[in-house]
């Protein structure tokens, strides 16, 4: 097999994929208002109770119609995936790899159909859907490579007169939750790794982007993935979540989203009811709230464009965005005009149109909170730009910026997950590290620094799972930057890295007197 190669991102400034993907968007319009099923084990069902996904640019406009699946439902899918897991799990790793490669190959054939349905649902700019579906591809590539190193594992110690080896083995049913921010990339990687190891799955996709997930379970079926191997389960989380991690023949949840619901989750995985033989295993990603460091040794403008990129990008909707800015006394208040020009310059619009750098923000509870969020920081600091909902029907909120903030304040410590940016002043930058370390999180952090002894303290005291030095915090690269965070920041899964698969197998150990 090749080398793994991380997939290239469509240059949209050349006219002929330019084109291609307006060609795109005008399909899936096409296709805006259809109902899908709910799939249990390649059974389609329909419900009484309906769910709809809208364009968070335009929400009068449905994107997709979908099951609301009940309690019983989600029983079903766990005890069908249970009844399938024997034959699954004797496959190959090397058949299972193979139609993770068939997977990657397809997506990237539909490559631009998916990034305009990232565009319709998921409120996503073009490069940052672009950005999704690469890294969907790249999960796919990595994890198959992956899973063949783990089906020829490094040689034991061989004891004279023994044969000595370890072979991992799947664990069982795996329950797949996987975010909106990220609806296509994470459900992939999520999805693939617990099936090339073994496993079935039952999915259980976020009611805002459940047609994306519903488009990915195509993929998997057209690549040839066992219509048994997983479930498609569409619906409120808060109706048949419980069922689903609850039940004694889950093995394992993987998941991505909030703290809270994290830690609902593993709460509720703890407990073992009547019929369960095992511990559940919980892979959890949950939230952040990340800082970038600004040193008075730095380029200034570098900076200023990397604490850009990563709060305003998507929004700010990325658990790795820069909600904090941390900035030496000596370079603050240039660094805050430098800052604030650039911000303002940012077009703020319907995601679909690619001059916007900034498209709506996932719901209107979302743009709610955010607002509200805004108008506490106002309290607690100086505004210094934006503040308001964007112009338009769509939810918008302008990328924001909150000067002067105390550390302790609720915008400094407390998840947003919009375009806010809190920034305080470091008097030093040991001042720095201990305001950046005053979270609950541990997920992504900066530093941008021309100072290597403090670029130095930085990899050994910043406490987060994915430190960047000199440039931006988000856009973490599939066998690159294994992804995945400390404390109230999830399991430090790291996603994307070599160690990932570990988690969806366990270990024999297996030792046969010889001679």
């Amino acid at each position: 097999m090749t080398a793994f190669v991380n997939e290239a991102y469509t240059d949209f400034s050349r006219k002929e994929n330019a084109d291609a993907m307006r060609a795109a968007l005008a399909n899936v319009r096409s296709e805006l208002g259809r109902e899908y099923d709910l799939l249990i084990v390649g059974e389609r069902r329909k419900s009484a109770a309906k769910l709809e996904s809208l364009n968070p640019s335009r929400p009068s406009e449905v994107v997709g119609i979908h099951q609301k699946g009940t309690e019983q439902d989600a029983r079903d899918a766990v005890e069908a995936a249970h009844t399938y897991f024997p034959d699954w799990s004797q496959t190959s790793f090397k058949q299972r790899a193979d139609l993770l490669l068939r997977t990657a190959a397809l997506l990237k054939e539909r490559k631009l159909e998916f990034d305009a349905w990232l565009v319709v649902e998921a409120g996503k700019t073009w490069v940052e859907a672009d950005a999704d579906v690469s890294e969907a591809i790249d999960f796919c590539g990595y994890y198959a490579r992956q899973a063949l190193k783990l089906a020829n594992p490094e040689p034991l110690v061989q004891l004279s007169g023994e044969r000595d080896e370890m072979v991992y083995l799947p664990l069982g049913v795996g329950i797949i939750i996987p975010p909106w921010n990220f609806p296509l990339a994470i459900l992939a990687g999520m999805t693939t790794a617990a099936l090339v190891t073994g496993n079935t799955v039952v999915i259980k996709p976020s009611s805002d982007t459940p047609t994306i997930a519903a488009k990915f379970a195509e993929v998997l079926l057209a690549a040839g993935f066992p219509a048994r191997s997983f479930s498609l389960l569409t619906g409120s989380g808060a109706a048949i979540g419980d069922v689903l991690v609850s039940h004694p023949k889950t093995r394992f949840i993987s998941f991505t989203g909030s703290r809270d619901v994290g830690l609902r989750i593993n709460e509720l995985a703890a407990k073992t009811p009547r019929g369960q033989l095992w511990i559940k295993r919980v892979v959890a990603e949950m939230g952040g709230k990340d800082a970038i460091i600004v040193d008075q040794e730095t380029d200034l403008d570098q900076a200023v464009l990397g604490v850009l990129y990563s709060a305003f990008g998507y929004q700010g909707q990325k658990c790795s965005a820069c909600s904090r800015a941390i900035v030496h006394e000596a370079v603050y208040d240039e660094f805050l005009a430098k800052l604030k020009s650039k911000t303002e310059a940012l077009s703020l619009g319907p995601s679909d149109d690619p001059g916007n750098y900034m498209g709506p923000v996932i719901n209107a509870r979302a743009r709610d909170s955010i607002l509200g969020y805004i108008e506490t920081g106002k309290q607690e600091g100086r505004l210094l730009t934006g503040g308001k909902p964007g112009a338009g029907d769509g939810y918008f909120v302008q990328p924001t910026i909150l000067a002067d903030i105390d550390p302790k304040a609720r915008v400094f410590q407390e998840e947003i997950f919009g375009p806010v940016l809190a920034v305080a002043k470091a008097t030093d930058f040991d001042d720095a590290l201990r305001m950046a370390n005053d979270s609950e999180y541990g997920l992504t952090g900066a530093v941008f620094t021309a100072n290597g002894a403090n670029a130095e303290k930085a990899r050994r005291q910043f406490f987060v799972g994915n430190l960047y030095i000199n440039r931006k915090c988000t856009g973490a690269m599939v066998g690159a930057h294994p992804f995945g965070g400390f404390n109230m920041s999830g399991t430090d899964s790291k996603a994307g890295g070599p160690d990932y698969l570990l988690q969806f197998v366990q270990a024999k150990s297996i030792a046969e007197k010889v001679g």
